[in-house]
């Protein structure tokens, strides 16, 4: 696919990724926005129920993350919902982007349609500092074709707006089984790469005014043979899982940056030891759970302090596994054709 002409990416928009990128223009950004997932994760550490858990406790690990983690990383990403005070929390080399999506709307009907929250615009957004936009979406070339119209129109609509206000608008997809399946094994693991593939042509389409892909990685490393993570169960070997790389990173006329997924650090840093073998030409990370999420049982038997003696130790441990993984990244800006001299 042919690259971006370098005329399509606006002053403003230049500078924005530009504060989310490293001096080399990679993302090394940490993620930060769970909601439904991390309020659940905390009533379980803590054994109380969902409901007990307070905006207190979600801003307050969230804030310790944002301070501790940001020093290490280009960029974090917070939600509007719980994040908006940590934002202020975060080391001053580090940009910022906002989610627009709600949380958890994905278990309440079929087809996995997105939705917005309610009282957040592009334009608050902007107000409230962001360097970007995120959306988030569930996204398979093989649901029903209504629900993917939906889908198409709805994120047209976020790229215009994004257009508008001359901020970035990173673009989530994650796939899933429109059948039900589990999406961790591996009759999944045999389906993924074409899900991902398509996925990152269909965004990278001009219409949809997207300015970078946040992939998953085409495979799961639990069922590449060979691989350092391998389960036994083998969905591609070593070379083809090379190959799917290749191809998911041909096919995006983008920059694109990987998601971790919730996966562990082992099995994310694996993958991107895996994208670096394969030559692909992707721009970064956004890694939120593989970073942290070891913290949360520790926050909620022991309380913020011990959060932040582990988030010290451990936490800036793994986000430094993530940032060596990271230096075979090329920046950003080579992937539309540009140069470092471009965009100065």
């Amino acid at each position: 696919m042919g690259n971006l002409t370098p005329m399509s990416l606006s002053q403003g928009k230049i500078k924005h990724l530009k504060s989310l990128s490293n001096k080399d223009g990679v993302i090394a950004a940490a993620a930060m926005d769970q909601r439904g997932s991390l309020l659940k994760s905390i009533a379980q550490a803590r054994g109380i129920e969902q409901t007990a858990v307070t905006g207190e406790m979600m801003d307050e690990f969230k804030t310790a993350v944002t301070r501790i983690l940001t020093p290490h990383a280009s960029a974090i990403l917070l939600d509007p919902e719980y994040g908006l005070h940590a934002t202020k929390a975060r080391s001053s080399n580090a940009g910022l982007l906002l989610a627009y999506e709600k949380s958890g709307y994905d278990n309440t009907q079929p087809g996995r349609l997105p939705d917005l929250l309610p009282d957040v615009s592009v334009k608050r957004i902007v107000d409230w500092g962001a360097n970007a936009v995120k959306i988030l979406i569930y996204y398979t070339p093989f649901e029903d074709k209504r629900v993917n119209e939906i889908k198409h129109a709805f994120i047209e609509r976020i790229g215009a707006e994004c257009d508008s206000y001359d901020i970035p608008f990173f673009l989530e997809f994650i796939g899933y089984d429109p059948k039900g399946g589990d999406e961790k094994g591996v009759e999944y693991a045999r389906i993924k790469p074409e899900i991902v593939i398509k996925s990152m042509e269909e965004f990278s389409k001009p219409q949809y005014q997207v300015d970078v892909l946040k992939v998953e990685v085409p495979i799961n490393a639990n069922y590449v043979e060979g691989s350092s993570v391998y389960k036994g169960q083998k969905a591609q070997s070593s070379s083809e899982a090379l190959d799917l790389f290749r191809r998911a990173a041909a096919v995006a006329s983008r920059p694109f940056i990987y998601l971790s997924a919730g996966v562990s650090n082992d099995q994310f840093t694996e993958s991107l030891r895996m994208a670096a073998e394969a030559g692909t030409d992707f721009s970064g990370v956004l890694c939120g759970r593989a970073t942290w999420k070891e913290g949360i049982p520790v926050y909620g038997k022991h309380g913020v302090k011990a959060l932040e003696d582990w988030l010290s130790t451990e936490g800036v441990k793994n986000i430094g596994a993530v940032n060596a993984a990271l230096k075979p990244a090329k920046p950003w800006f080579a992937k539309l054709g540009l140069s470092a001299k471009d965009i100065a």
